[in-house]
């Protein structure tokens, strides 16, 4: 169930109860491609830095170890110690990632593996079966996210065979969660808005898509290398299109800044690599700001990563500490930069909450965005 609790303009505050828990929107989903973080963060952890749900690949997950072992014992929230919701991306954004090593037909699409080259063939069935052996709150449907410089032809016939994927995901999982032996019952499925960049495909399918009546919508295709303007004009014109009572997810997005700009338009579901990658490589999210705990002015800095932060890391950690950990190449330097930004994100959700909650969203929006833009 998806109840809205309060408003701002276009932002919104929700709350969406899932056989899993309950998961308060707006929401970053912690990235856990093969259901582990990189940088040596456990599940365990994601509780301590008040994440709410863990965000695993189908593609990924399949090749190794594969989603039968997962489900022999017992699902990802056992395989990985995690007792939260879980997210599992279809495997669609491999489609555009693995461009070189795979071929798209009607039927699904064909792969080589990545790690050792094997064929490997994934449809909207096959990643629905994966999905659902993998135990997973919400399921994707399975898509094709095409680059952002193709033609309008290849689009619109991309977001037709995406359409029809869509209905048979639906068919798929509804066939699935009936059989006794599933082991979630209750899997929900969202469906993936996609369009390039033109603005009637994009709103032409989300019309399409809304008749399903669907538990949830994404919005994918964005952050693949357009600017920030064309992801906002796109959201402008899309959003309105999908069910504002129910959850909408902007994946693959992103940076602070542009989550903020999102929740303005009515997005309340986002995940993204970036926080967790930046911060293997020493780059670290502060309330003022983005720092590089690799500069030597750090060398001697005794004060925390941010002052105003209390994550495990600010509380016991130093600068100077954190970057001799880099500069003498310690796995734990990595790890204390994760578990930061990590908790930096889900902070911030929890600020726009509260911001949401108290009508002052927008001032909010406004002072975070001056404060990043003058460092």
């Amino acid at each position: 169930m998806y109840t809205i609790l309060s408003t701002q303009n276009q932002a919104k505050r929700a709350r969406l109860t899932t056989c899993h828990g309950t998961i308060e929107t707006p929401v970053f989903m912690n990235v856990a491609t093969i259901a582990a973080i990189k940088g040596a963060v456990s599940s365990d952890d994601l509780k301590s830095i008040n994440c709410q749900v863990a965000l695993c690949n189908t593609y990924h997950l399949h090749l190794r170890p594969g989603e039968n072992i997962v489900r022999e014992l017992g699902g990802l929230g056992l395989f990985m110690a995690w007792d939260g919701p879980t997210l599992t991306d279809s495997g669609g954004f491999q489609v555009f990632s693995l461009g070189a090593l795979r071929k798209i037909k009607e039927e699904g699409v064909y792969f080589s593996s990545h790690i050792d080259g094997r064929k490997i063939f994934m449809g909207p069935e096959e990643s629905m079966n994966i999905q659902s052996a993998l135990g997973a709150t919400i399921a994707m449907a399975f898509d094709e996210c095409a680059p952002h410089t193709a033609d309008r032809g290849y689009i619109q016939d991309s977001v037709n065979r995406t359409t029809r994927w869509l209905t048979r995901c639906v068919d798929q999982i509804a066939h699935l969660n009936a059989q006794p032996e599933t082991l979630n019952p209750n899997q929900l499925i969202f469906g993936i808005n996609q369009g390039g960049i033109y603005e009637d495909i994009r709103i032409e399918h989300a019309k399409r898509i809304t008749e399903m009546n669907l538990p949830g919508y994404a919005i994918g295709g964005l952050a693949v290398g357009e600017t920030h303007r064309e992801m906002y004009r796109i959201l402008d014109c899309v959003v309105s299109h999908l069910p504002r009572d129910k959850p909408t997810y902007l994946m693959g997005v992103g940076t602070p800044e542009n989550i903020l700009e999102a929740v303005a338009r009515g997005i309340d579901f986002f995940d993204c690599v970036l926080p967790a990658r930046n911060g293997r490589h020493g780059q670290v999210f502060t309330s003022q700001g983005k720092l590089n705990i690799n500069n030597a002015r750090h060398e001697r800095d005794n004060s925390p990563i941010d002052m105003n932060c209390n994550c495990p890391t600010c509380k016991r950690f130093s600068r100077a500490y954190i970057r001799h950990l880099f500069k003498a190449k310690e796995m734990l330097a990595m790890r204390l930069c994760v578990l930061h930004n990590l908790y930096f994100y889900n902070q911030l959700m929890a600020d726009i909450r509260q911001a949401i909650d108290s009508g002052s969203f927008e001032t909010f929006k406004t002072e975070s965005l001056a404060r990043w833009a003058s460092q």
